[in-house]
């Protein structure tokens, strides 16, 4: 079975792996960061998710190039938007543990999302709870098709 998806309950460890990726980014892109942004579910305390961080290094949009090409000098393999527009990605170094790392522009609309998803699903711990059940359902059904539960995104009507 390749790569099944598989949720977890939350662990008090990837606030602690997020800093210590994010330390890691910082130290060589530094001052062209505005932020380093912990995103995606291991973002939210208490909730149920992939263990697999996410973080997005936010600069201006004249600065994506340069924080890319100083990303490639640790290990980062920029892989493009992989579709989807704001953001670029990257492979995760040889001997890291498995990530999500991006650069995102200050302007961009997919960043914006990302943060206001985050931050809602931070203050409203009933819609939480409704998200991971739809997580953990779509994992379930759809254990061994990755492109299947990526297509299945959240209402952002409700963020």
């Amino acid at each position: 079975m390749p790569d099944p998806i598989v949720i977890v309950d939350y662990s008090p460890a990837w606030p602690l792996e997020f800093e210590r990726l994010r330390d890691r980014a910082a130290a060589v892109v530094g001052n062209l960061a505005i932020a380093i942004e912990h995103v995606g579910s291991t973002a939210v305390p208490g909730l149920a998710a992939k263990p697999v961080i996410d973080l997005v290094i936010v600069v201006e949009p004249e600065d994506v190039q340069a924080a890319i090409d100083r990303l490639t000098v640790i290990g980062y393999v920029h892989q493009g938007n992989l579709g989807v527009e704001g953001r670029e990605a990257f492979g995760v170094p040889e001997g890291e543990r498995r990530h999500h790392l991006y650069v995102s522009p200050t302007d961009s609309e997919e960043l914006r999302a990302q943060l206001a998803f985050r931050n809602r699903l931070r203050a409203d711990p009933e819609l939480a709870a409704e998200y991971e059940a739809l997580k953990r359902g779509l994992a379930w059904r759809f254990r061994d098709d990755r492109v299947a539960t990526r297509t299945r995104r959240p209402p952002s009507s409700r963020c």
